[in-house]
């Protein structure tokens, strides 16, 4: 049964209100308008490297008959481009938190349908990291043949490097990747301008001894080619969304610098489309195998000298660091998804920078998996791509289809519900043209995510009915409680644990573990221990657990339930030692998380984990006695 759609009003397309003054550090690390194209519009605009392709060579299956279709299916493209520009622009002002497709869904489709679109979404940018990174390290590959063999490290490479420039923050990537985005658009449009003041390629040496992929006899155009060559060819649109869905990540005032960037990625992506498809019909271009469309069509604008190597290095950069437009958009969208209880809420936390780490580490992890996986091979992810874009878009046309009729403006509603029969469309045939490629792939993981979302919610609803948020609690009362802190020895560590547990606890008693049949070692270290507790008589008695199996965690946790009934509330309060350097961690036992383990898993008590930093007393004296558990214990 559908989910019925709330009653309450939505948000509307307001100017966005005056923000909360933010620290100037904090703005420093947002996203300007210029910066935005940088950040979050390399997958948008490193696919005119490929989409115009993607047209040609389904084309070619028709023939020079269907290349001359090849400017009509990208002034189509084009028409879609604008629809979704001023589509999102609209999303930008009505959503400025963000989320894009899930947000406008959330509001008026209801939240299951909001999970397929954040789900579409997920996948969407985890794939296009992917593919952007396999890309770029192809076409690195197929400049110097020698790298080919370590393509999977090379990828990995890519990554961590995209990765690690944005831990740093995303206005510090849209500083790194200005300069590229930059010589790539302007590489583009010198090569459209170019090529239209020439009658004829200036040189055709790209393709020279390549062989054609145009096919012979073909006749006539179909409509299913000319709708698979719109669908191929809309892969060409993947990251329009992108900055809808991280207006946060904007300067003040986000709502306006957020809209200027996407229509100035419109404006661009669509001259720099239909520009190229002018010129594939003016030289009369025909696909070859191994060479790349752009290539060629630089190849007959700018010559075959430097200029064209200058083209192919920019694209090769760019393709490889699209993967950026996923660390702008996924990381937002995993916290919109974490705030609402569909994700852990460490995926809702901020670090400095405005960097939400944990979202953009879980996308470096997810796209290393598939490119190793897929043996950095593109041909392997490309069949996956773009679905899930697709989707989101499509959801987004509909919600906005509802934005606009509950406000009577027909006209827009009527604009979104074209676009969204078109993005329908591309959906529908992507699917079924690369289902036995690999999409099904894609069609499996959308609902397992939809039901991963739907899992998460259903722990944190019910950790909150036991919690009680919404209800004002009653006022705290005190409870007799009892403090069991596990010792190993008389320590400095053991005396800092027992005052801790002594202000914590109305009774505090000290526990040991010790063998149920001890040999001569066992019984001397026991008797030391008894010894040395009755000397240094600390005013806690100290109880000793006997176990015939030598375990540790499992008695204390039987003990502890035996004590349970007796008392309103059980501590335990186990004491470790902090070393004062990180590369002395490995000496230490962990019988504190062996005992922290069991607690955990056997019984109902609180479990308190006393660290303590271990420094070395003035002047290297001892600053006590030394102790059977001296020596590179966790505990005391």
């Amino acid at each position: 049964m559908p989910e019925p759609v709330p009653p309450e009003p939505v948000p509307a397309a307001t100017p966005e209100p005056p923000p909360a003054a933010e620290p100037a550090a904090e703005e420093r690390h947002r996203l300007t308008a210029p910066g935005g194209l940088a950040a979050l519009s390399l997958d948008a605009m490193a696919s005119v490297a490929y989409g115009p392709e993607s047209i040609v060579l389904v084309l070619a299956a028709a023939g020079s008959y269907g290349l001359g279709y090849t400017l009509p299916v990208t002034a189509a493209i084009a028409v879609l481009l604008a629809v979704l520009v001023a589509s999102y622009r609209q999303v930008i002002a009505a959503f400025p938190d963000g989320g894009g497709s899930y947000a406008v869904a959330k509001a008026h489709l209801g939240r299951r349908t909001a999970l397929v679109a954040a789900a579409s979404l997920v996948v969407d940018y985890v794939l296009n990291a992917a593919v952007s990174v396999a890309a770029g390290v192809a076409a690195l590959t197929s400049a110097f043949p020698g790298l080919h063999g370590h393509r999977v490290g090379l990828c990995v490479g890519v990554l961590a490097v995209v990765t690690a420039v944005n831990l740093r923050g995303i206005a510090e990537s849209a500083r790194w990747f200005t300069v590229p985005t930059a010589v790539f658009v302007a590489s583009v449009l010198a090569v459209v301008v170019a090529g239209l003041f020439r009658d004829a390629p200036l040189s055709t040496a790209a393709a020279a001894g390549h062989a054609s992929a145009l096919a012979d006899g073909a006749s006539g155009v179909g409509a299913l080619l000319l709708l698979k060559a719109f669908a191929a060819g809309c892969s060409a649109l993947t990251g329009v969304e992108a900055i809808a869905n991280a207006v946060p990540s904007f300067r003040t005032p986000r709502v306006r610098r957020a809209q200027h960037t996407e229509v100035a990625l419109g404006a661009l992506l669509g001259v720099m489309l239909l520009g190229l498809a002018v010129l594939i019909g003016r030289f009369h271009l025909r696909p070859v195998e191994g060479v790349t469309v752009l290539a060629q069509l630089t190849d007959a604008s700018l010559g075959h000298g430097a200029a064209f190597y200058v083209v192919q290095f920019a694209t090769v950069l760019l393709l490889a660091l699209a993967a950026n437009t996923s660390f702008g958009g996924l990381p937002v969208l995993l916290r919109l998804l974490a705030r609402d209880n569909h994700l852990p809420h460490v995926f809702a936390l901020r670090a400095d920078r405005q960097v939400h780490r944990h979202g953009v580490l879980f996308l470096a992890l997810a796209s290393a998996l598939l490119l190793i996986g897929s043996g950095g091979d593109v041909n392997s992810l490309v069949p996956l791509f773009a679905i899930g874009v697709f989707v989101g878009f499509t959801i987004c046309q509909v919600g906005m289809v509802r934005h606009w009729t509950r406000r009577g403006e027909t006209a827009r509603a009527a604009l979104n519900g074209f676009g969204a029969l078109l993005t329908a469309v591309a959906a529908v045939v992507v699917t079924g043209t690369r289902f036995t490629e690999g999409a099904w792939a894609v069609c499996v993981a959308l609902p397992l995510l939809v039901l991963l979302f739907e899992a998460v919610r259903r722990s944190y609803a019910g950790l909150a009915e036991r919690l009680e948020p919404a209800r004002v609690p009653a006022g705290p009362g005190r409870q007799r409680s009892l403090v069991l802190v596990p010792v190993h020895g008389a320590t400095r560590l053991t005396r800092d644990a027992l005052s801790a547990a002594v202000s914590l606890g109305d009774e505090v008693r000290a526990v040991t573990v010790v063998p149920g049949h001890p040999d001569a070692e066992d019984r001397r270290a026991i008797e030391s221990l008894r010894r040395d507790w009755e000397l240094w008589h600390p005013g806690v008695p100290l109880v000793e657990i006997a176990d015939p199996r030598r375990r540790l965690g499992h008695p204390l946790a039987a003990h502890v339930n035996a004590l349970a009934a007796a008392h309103d509330r059980l501590v335990v309060l186990i004491p470790e030692a902090e070393p004062p350097h990180w590369w002395l961690r490995p000496l230490q036992d962990r019988r504190g998380t062996v005992i922290a383990h069991a607690l955990h898993r056997r019984t109902d008590a609180v479990v308190c984990r006393l660290r303590i930093r271990v420094r070395p007393a003035p002047g290297g004296a001892r600053a006590h006695r030394p102790g059977r558990g001296d020596s590179a214990a966790t505990t005391g």
